[in-house]
């Protein structure tokens, strides 16, 4: 039997199983499976980074090992490092309100409030001039391409509410090369001057209700598109998030504050195949 937690930030939900073995692809699609499995948009694993083959920084810190739910490997998730914050702290592996966290993109520093938010740095975010093009629904929509350690295409719909969107299907976006190894896809509505509306569809989980490095990337396209650093305030379907961004290099150093809430724990008996 091995041990697992449910968790969720903004709606963005994950299954974190207790255990040093890696999970397998099939044991992540198991787990995430919302009518067999415990269900989630993906899974964490908190290894030690001397742990974690490639790794070369501090072999002390914990690493958040994330997993999409089909099974693929991802370079980062802000709202996963929020319930990752939380659990580590929940569960006596982290004894203080801060700390660094290894990623696959890098070291994110974590800080707990006393209101429930969690706060964590993004790394740099950069808003890149390539052109891309993303199709959906019989729709061409001109897209930003912009890399948060993971890559993001950030769609603002300015004649077209998200609401009305249909994410049952995978965008498709020009030219494919662009994104050889797929793309998360946010369609943004601007509300006001500090406040937008996402919906997120991400590779290898389709729709969810927030994703944290989404919201991150259209904080910085709207900055660089409007000329507003933030913060900005970011609504989806599961809550909203705050982005603050600053000037770094070429894009922006980004901070994502939220919620993260862990739900319950319990036991399972993985699957072997």
């Amino acid at each position: 039997m091995t041990t697992f937690w449910k968790g969720h930030g903004t709606g963005n939900d994950f299954v974190i199983v207790d255990q040093q073995d890696p999970l397998t692809s099939a044991q992540v699609r198991w787990l995430c499976h919302r009518r067999f499995g415990i269900g989630a948009d993906g899974t964490l694993q908190a290894l030690r980074s001397g742990d974690v083959e490639d790794w070369n920084g501090d072999p002390d810190l914990w690493f958040m090992d994330y997993r999409n739910a089909d099974g693929t490997i991802a370079e980062m998730c802000g709202n996963g490092l929020r319930v990752f914050a939380r659990y580590l702290v929940q569960t006596g592996r982290m004894t203080t309100t801060e700390a660094d966290v290894a990623t696959r993109a890098g070291v994110r520093h974590v800080r707990l409030h006393d209101d429930g938010d969690v706060s964590v740095t993004m790394g740099t975010v950069r808003v890149e001039s390539d052109e891309v093009t993303i199709e959906h629904q019989d729709m061409w929509w001109p897209a930003c391409k912009v890399d948060v350690g993971n890559p993001h295409a950030v769609v603002v719909t300015d004649h077209t509410t998200v609401c009305d969107i249909n994410l049952n299907d995978s965008p498709t976006w020009r030219p494919r090369s662009a994104f050889p190894d797929g793309v998360n896809v946010e369609f943004v509505e601007q509300i006001d001057q500090h406040t937008v509306a996402m919906r997120v569809y991400e590779r290898g989980s389709g729709e969810t209700m927030s994703c944290g490095t989404g919201t991150v990337a259209v904080a910085a396209t709207m900055a660089t598109r409007t000329g507003h650093r933030g913060p900005w305030t970011v609504q989806v379907p599961g809550g909203r998030v705050v982005v603050t961004l600053s000037p770094f290099d070429d894009g922006y150093r980004a901070i994502l504050t939220g919620p993260a809430v862990i739900l319950a724990a319990g036991k399972v008996n993985l699957p072997n195949g």
